[in-house]
This record gives structure tokens, sequence and C-alpha cells, in this order.
């Protein structure tokens, strides 16, 4: 009877067994599967797993709709306390955001978690192209603008069709002038440039790079970085290295819901600062055809909201409707 009532006190005095907040993790990819939030969430799966971040496996559930509005609509209205809870995001996002695409809410809206890796945008022509740089380019578009013809996997207000317009911009040509066409996916705009459909493919470092491995007849005038990439693109100059002051960084990463308590949002940058930290995760990002970048708390906050109000800035003065 003595050891019942010592064991009872015993159990008593730990309480009950509560959940933390890397327990049962989910990540929530706000697409179908196979796209970027996809990868993202499945890198962050890897890399949590791989540096013991994380006791139990991450699962990956897919919520598609409004190019990432549905989940984020539904994880500050109606999921925002959620302590294992992380969506993936893009650049595209805030991109979205900025536009007014996610609805009444804004930026300030959610907890901004970490940034795991981003992607650039780049100037991409045929291998046999006239233009040898973004010099030539801005001289031909200069000279008659109806004769370059841009092309990509993106409507307008894309980040592909703003990596056109910027260049034009930057060039001295309105956006208005502008010849774009869109495509259903980046697969679709690279074989049309391949053709000799359109003149100019305004994509994605890594996904130049990978058609460039796969034997493609493309060149990459200009990667939109603020330095040199790593790896087959290192050769390629940069747009403001030949006089042109344009960028676009494609960031991947997380956030949570609005009402995720300090200590829990903590955990999880915590273990995201250490898979980071890991040498593994070099790896594991350049697989993912992602380059180097990682940021998480404050700066990170800063980081986001900074960006958002360029891109609505940029919305606006592009003429885009929707803009907050």
């Amino acid at each position: 009877m003595k050891k019942f009532l010592c064991l009872m006190a015993l159990s008593l005095s730990f309480g009950p067994v509560v959940a933390g907040p890397l327990d049962k993790p989910e990540c929530i990819a706000a697409a179908k599967p196979g796209g970027g939030f996809d990868l993202t969430c499945k890198l962050a799966q890897t890399a949590l797993a791989d540096a013991q971040a994380i006791k139990d496996p991450m699962r990956v559930t897919y919520m598609p709709g409004g190019i990432g509005a549905v989940a984020y609509n539904a994880i500050v209205a109606q999921r925002p306390a959620e302590a294992n809870t992380i969506v993936a995001f893009s650049g595209g996002s805030l991109l979205n955001l900025a536009q007014g695409k996610f609805g009444k809410y804004s930026d300030s809206d959610v907890r901004w978690l970490s940034i795991i890796g981003a992607d650039y945008g780049a100037v991409v022509v045929r291998k046999d192209s006239p233009y040898k740089d973004l010099k030539d380019l801005a001289a031909a578009l200069k000279a008659d603008s109806t004769k370059v013809v841009f092309g990509a996997g993106g409507t307008v207000g894309s980040q592909d069709w703003m990596k056109a317009a910027l260049t034009a911009k930057a060039a001295g040509v309105s956006h208005k002038a502008m010849r774009f066409v869109a495509f259903e996916g980046g697969g679709e705009g690279i074989a049309a440039l391949q053709g000799g459909h359109v003149h100019v493919y305004s994509g994605d470092a890594s996904e130049a790079a990978s058609q460039i491995k796969a034997g493609a007849n493309i060149r990459v005038l200009a990667v939109l970085s603020d330095k040199r990439l790593p790896g087959m693109l290192s050769e390629v100059p940069t747009a403001k290295e030949q006089g042109f002051d344009v960028e676009w960084p494609i960031v991947r990463g997380f956030y949570m819901g609005p009402k995720v308590s300090d200590a829990d949002f903590n955990a999880w940058t915590e273990a995201f600062n250490k898979a980071m930290r890991t040498p593994e995760f070099d790896k594991l990002r350049a697989e993912r055809g992602l380059y180097p970048f990682s940021m998480t708390g404050t700066q990170l906050d800063v980081y986001v909201k900074r960006y958002t109000q360029q891109y609505r800035k940029l919305a606006a003065d592009f003429g885009l409707v929707g803009t907050k």
C-alpha cells in the first residue's frame, strides 16, 4: 500500500505529459505535391531529422489554392496557435501578399520562422543569340522593343513577369512597351526559347543551370543576385556588374500561426538554427537547387517586411490591380 501511494504521489508531482512544439511536427506545402513548396517542406523534413533537431518524423501535407492564399488564410483564421505546424513560403508568397492576393491578411499576420535557401532570377538567351550581355539586350530594346520577345512561365504580375519588366525598365524601356509571352511553366518557356519563338527567357538560376547540364541550347546573360553564384553559373556576371540595378531573390522558408507562443516559436527557431549549422545541410540544400541563404529571428521579420513593401511599390509602379 505504501509503495502504491508513493507511486501515486510521484506521478502527481510530475503532472500530465504535455506535447511539445516539435512533437509530431507537420509542414504544410501550400500547393499540390511536386512543386517548390513541397521541395521546401521535404528539405526541412530531412535536415531537421538528420540534425536530430526533432524527435518525431515530420509529416508533409498539402493545401493548394491561390498560390499560397488558402494555406495562409487557414493558418491565420482557423489554426493560429498550432505549435507543431509550419507552413512553407517563397518570395512569390511575399509578392502575392504585396498585391493583395491573400485577401484581408497582410505580412504582419503570421510569425516568420526561417529562410533556409534561395534561388535567383536569371536572364537567359539561346547560345547563338546576338545578345552577348545585358548591354546588347538593352540596346536592342531601345532600338525597337517590339522586336525583342520575352517569355516565361508566369502571367502578368508574376515573379517571372516582374523579372522581365525590371530588366526592360533598367534598360530604359517601359514595361508597357515590352512584348511578353506567358507559358504554362518553365519547361514550355525554355522550349520556346530554344525553338526561337521568344528571344529572352526570364527564369531562375537553378532552372537554367539544370537545363544547361542537360544539354539545353541556352546561355545565361546575367543572374539577378547581389553577388556571383557558386557552382555551374560562377562565371556568369550579375546584372549589377553590368550596370543594371536589378536583383530578384527567390527565398524559401517557413512561417507559423500568429498565436504560437514565444517559447514554442523559439524552440522551432533553435531547431532550424541547429540544422542549418551542420555541414550536411549545405549539401542537402544544393541537391535541391538552392543557394546559401539562412535567416531566422528578428532579422527575418525585418527582411520580409522590407521586401513586401518593395514589392508593393513595384506593383503600384507597374499598375497592377489589387495592390494593398
